[in-house]
């Protein structure tokens, strides 16, 4: 039998949120729609800003990566599709889930499953968790016509108890960040088994490579610039001896996080001819890594780790009396608003969990601050907190016209 070869596993993750249009506490009890009316010109116009990042990200960098599965038959890819991008490409960009479904059909892109609203709900209620992971599975299944084998949680999102869901519920393999009090002595660069699992792997993410395309790139100024191909694979060449590069980040990272004139496109055409030069190189899909190579050790992750700050942990979106304020008070609503049977009412309700509403509340400074600002599409995180929380009211005042006393 022959040995595995060493991979780059590339897996990235593509999730748009619905944002929450202009919204005033004099709209509250009049009118119901959050998430459309934004002028266009406006950073909260979901359609808007759905077709610019596809207009510079995702139709140019799937068409790459389209003739890159025909060029090479050992490229492959991992992907994941929040079911609010989906829902998004499906009323705005069909063209690009056309060539998602011609990627995923070359057997050469893993579908990874994730829940659909993108949204922290295992951390506040496991059934509301639950449902929204079986949604997503069932989408992909009805869309792309694959099931998920691999799990990824919110943001990365993870700890012990999350791995031991994803045993239990039948996944192959689950994703995290590689952060370093985690790992301790330990490389990103192996296959690990979570602490209390029976069969489930576990795959981390090898962030100083990742950071160095997602973050560095095009930092004229970052001493590993310019970053070509060549360069990338010796870099990941000092770890010969480890079977794996785990290259996780978010798919914008191509076109739009990362301009096209940094070169990330010319850089990416590049590294499968660079690294398959070695003829005990491949590439690998999330679950064929993690399937391909038997776990060195188990890890033990008692406190959540996720892929976001300096912290690595939840503060991005519960770190401050506003953020952790809104997200309680939202999930505080759940039982009336699932036995109120209203499935207008409970998508609204469920499209507001989104991460993203909570990211832009944050209050951080320093470097952390400035990514958060450059995401959200607000003035400040106050705006972003007094904008939601109208919706909040709103939610309120249409349980009561159904009789709910809250």
């Amino acid at each position: 039998m022959n040995e595995p070869k060493r991979a780059i596993v590339l897996y990235l993750l593509m999730h748009q949120p619905l944002r929450v249009n202009p919204y005033t506490i004099f709209d509250v009890g009049k009118r119901h729609t959050y998430f459309e009316g934004a002028p266009s010109d406006d950073k909260r116009n979901n359609e808007g800003m759905l077709r610019k990042v596809a207009d510079k990200s995702y139709f140019p960098t799937l068409t790459m990566f389209e003739e890159l599965s025909k060029q090479y038959p050992e490229f492959k890819l991992s992907l994941s599709i929040s079911g609010t991008l989906l829902e998004q490409l499906e009323a705005w960009r069909p063209d690009i889930i056309d060539i998602i479904k011609r990627l995923v059909d070359t057997g050469q892109c893993e579908l990874v499953g994730e829940n659909y609203y993108h949204s922290l709900a295992f951390f506040y209620s496991r059934a509301e968790f639950e449902m929204q992971v079986s949604m997503h599975k069932q989408r992909i299944q009805d869309v792309f016509g694959v099931t998920p084998t691999a799990f990824r949680n919110t943001e990365m999102a993870y700890n012990n108890d999350l791995a031991y869901w994803a045993d239990k519920a039948g996944y192959k393999v689950i994703m995290s960040e590689g952060w370093d009090p985690i790992l301790g002595w330990r490389s990103p660069n192996f296959v690990y088994r979570p602490t209390y699992t029976n069969q489930i792997r576990l795959l981390t993410k090898n962030y100083r490579l990742s950071d160095d395309l997602a973050f560095r790139f095009g930092d004229r100024t970052w001493e590993g610039w310019p970053l070509t191909a060549e360069k990338f694979v010796s870099w990941a060449n000092k770890a010969w001896d480890q079977p794996l590069i785990n290259l996780f980040m978010d798919f914008e990272t191509f076109g739009e996080h990362q301009w096209e004139d940094t070169g990330i496109f010319d850089f990416m055409r590049a590294l499968p001819e660079q690294w398959l030069k070695n003829e005990t190189h491949s590439f690998m899909t999330v679950t064929q890594a993690a399937t391909s190579f038997d776990p060195v050790d188990t890890i033990d992750t008692p406190q959540t780790v996720t892929w976001a700050d300096v912290e690595r942990d939840l503060t991005a979106w519960t770190g401050n009396g506003m953020q952790s304020g809104a997200i309680q008070s939202l999930y505080d609503l759940q039982d009336h608003i699932i036995s109120s049977g209203d499935m207008q009412l409970i998508n609204d309700w469920r499209r507001l969990q989104t991460s993203d509403h909570f990211y832009y509340m944050c209050t951080k400074w320093f470097n952390d601050g400035d990514v958060h600002a450059y995401f959200s599409p607000y003035d400040t995180p106050y705006e972003a907190f007094i904008n939601y929380m109208n919706t909040y009211h709103d939610l309120k005042f249409r349980l009561h016209e159904k009789g709910y006393d809250v």
